[in-house]
């Protein structure tokens, strides 16, 4: 078992490792050349083009089933559940086959009315909560792969 981090906009790379560890798993982040950190965090880092799907496709292209992957973009989220994997999201929400195409739907509302130019506000800021329910979420999933074994 591996966690993917799609590591560019991730606030949650330092808990990522910690808990990681405690369950001895490996984690690659991969992120952006443009995105390249002096002093990255402890993990595998893995750099690709600065394009904007380049990270996703490196994700989708080395996950395997069981794996997990973390991050906020749904459409990724998507990808990953259809190759037996899992994605949660740095707030701690598990993405679920069963509300995927919902998610994915709202997403594509929200996109087509920005093109009509219809702004809403963006994202809530990142909490101590959020935080909080990430950890929790992770070590949850994490457990279940223990008592697996």
């Amino acid at each position: 078992m591996t966690i993917f981090v799609d590591a560019d906009a991730c606030p949650v790379k330092e808990e990522i490792i910690t808990i990681a560890q405690q369950y001895e798993i490996k984690v690659v982040f991969v992120a952006s050349f443009t995105n390249q950190m002096a002093d990255p965090v402890n993990g595998i880092w893995v750099y690709v083009d600065p394009h904007k799907e380049s990270a996703d496709l490196y994700i989708i292209n080395h996950i395997g089933e069981n794996d997990i992957v973390i991050t906020q973009d749904i459409g990724l989220a998507s990808l990953v559940l259809s190759k037996k994997a899992y994605a949660l999201s740095p707030r701690g929400k598990q993405y679920e086959e069963t509300s995927i195409n919902t998610a994915l739907d709202f997403r594509y509302l929200a996109a087509k009315s920005r093109r009509s130019g219809k702004y809403e506000k963006g994202p809530k800021k990142f909490t101590q909560k959020d935080r909080e329910t990430f950890k929790s979420k992770l070590n949850d999933l994490l457990s279940k792969f223990e008592i697996r074994k």
